[in-house]
Order: structure tokens, then sequence, then C-alpha cells
């Protein structure tokens, strides 16, 4: 029996170009807001600038920090976003930016919520905590001037969830995504408002941009005492010397 030749497989037919199709519209990109009109109330402006102003001034060689800019998590739609009052994203210096996309930059290591008579019309808190937790954010704060048995509260991201800190947490107040203590000053001004401080106690407070100005001018003139001091030692160091020397030749005059 002859061998049978093996049948040679036709090649592969060309991929024909795509075509030209005729649509009924133009693709319609996501549209994601910068903005929007909110009520807002001054106090409210106030205690968000003051907390923007010090994390931004200890912060912008190390992170990038926001404030009521919108924080979007989902590219596919606008509607699925967080203002928060403050947020932080460690790892990229500090830059001007109009809103937060996560899926470029990566979700916030920090957020902050300060209540406010504004919020009114915002979704209620049990929303805004599901917002948070779906936007990846690592720490969120609440601070709510008005509470003074409760004024801050605390949730940590925890295996997909966000978990509250119990109130009895002996570091219920320490950020841990910035090394640092979340604290409550009384402004004279304004009332109760969220600080960062250095230290468990609130005693080594960070510096609001004019403090930090009051506190430079405070030490060189510090400085400016102590060399005017010194100055004045040294001159009248010279004038006892130069006394002295006068005294000496005067005696060899009256000896000689």
């Amino acid at each position: 029996m002859s061998a049978i030749e093996p049948t040679a497989r036709p090649s592969a037919a060309p991929r024909a170009r795509a075509r030209a199709h005729v649509y009924s519209r133009q693709p319609e990109p996501v549209y994601f807001p910068e903005a929007e009109e909110v009520p807002e109330t001054n106090r409210h402006l106030e205690l968000r600038t003051a907390l923007y102003l010090i994390l931004k001034r200890e912060l912008a060689s190390v992170a990038t920090v926001g404030s009521d800019q919108f924080v979007y998590w989902d590219p596919t739609t606008s509607k699925k976003r967080l203002a928060p009052d403050a947020f932080v994203r460690l790892g990229m210096p500090h830059r001007v930016f109009r809103t937060w996309k996560t899926w470029l930059h990566g979700a916030p290591d920090v957020g902050v919520e300060i209540v406010s008579e504004s919020d009114e019309g915002e979704p209620d808190w049990d929303e805004k905590l599901e917002r948070y937790r779906a936007a990846g954010i690592r720490e969120l704060v609440r601070f709510h001037p008005d509470d003074r048995e409760r004024p801050i509260r605390v949730w940590d991201a925890l295996d997909g969830d966000l978990v509250e800190r119990a109130p009895d947490d002996p570091d219920l107040r320490v950020c841990e995504a910035l090394g640092l203590w979340w604290t409550v000053v009384e402004d004279p001004s304004i009332g109760p408002m969220l600080r960062l401080s250095r230290d468990r106690e609130g005693r080594e407070l960070l510096p609001t941009p004019v403090e930090a100005e009051a506190q430079a001018r405070e030490a060189e003139a510090k400085v400016r005492e102590v060399n005017q001091k010194l100055e004045a030692e040294v001159k009248a160091l010279q004038a006892e010397l130069a006394q002295a020397k006068g005294t000496r030749r005067a005696r060899r005059r009256s000896r000689g």
C-alpha cells in the first residue's frame, strides 16, 4: 500500500480591515465635575482651611494635600465621588490639581470630615462611610466641633472594611498614617479646632502658617536680644581692660 501524502493546510485567510462605520452620534466620555455649589458656613470654611494649611505646611515635601476637591474612585461614572474637608496622599510632593482620581493617583491615606450645619443636604453618615470604604481610604477622621464628649472619631481600613476605633482605645487619636496625634484646641474666635500634634498630650502642635511666622519672629527677636547682651558684655569687658591698662601705666609713671 502506498503511503498517503499529507495534505497541505491552507494558509490563514488575511484579516479583513475594519470598516469605517457610520454612527448615530459621537462617543461621549465620562465627565468628572471639578466642583459643585454647596452651602458652607464661615466657621466650617475656617476650620477646614486651617487644617489644610497646617497639613500642607508640614507635609508638602512628602505628600499631596487636598481640601474639598472631588475624589473619584470609579472611572466609569462621575456619581461615585467624595469631597473630604481634607485629605492626604503620601509619597508624592504637593502639587496643584482639580480633581483626584484614585485609578491614576491612588487612594488618599487620610481623609477628614468636619461636621457642620451645612451637612444637612449631604448624604447621611452611613452612606458617606460606605463611600470612603469604596474609595479605599486608609484612615478616616470625623471631627464634630460641638460634641464635647466625643469630638474625634476614627476609622481604619481593615480587610476591605472601615472599622471604627473603640472610644476607650488608648491610642484613639493617633494618626497612624502620618505618625502624629489628633487633638482639639479651643480657638477664641471659632471655638474647638481640629489640630495635629507631635505628642500624645497635644503640647507640640503643628503650627498654622500665621503661628509659624509669629514663632519665627519671636525666635529672631530672642537671637537679637542675646546678641545685644553679648555685645554689651564685650564692650563692658573692653572698657574694664582699657581702664586696667590705664591704671598700670599711671603707676609706672609715678614710680619712674
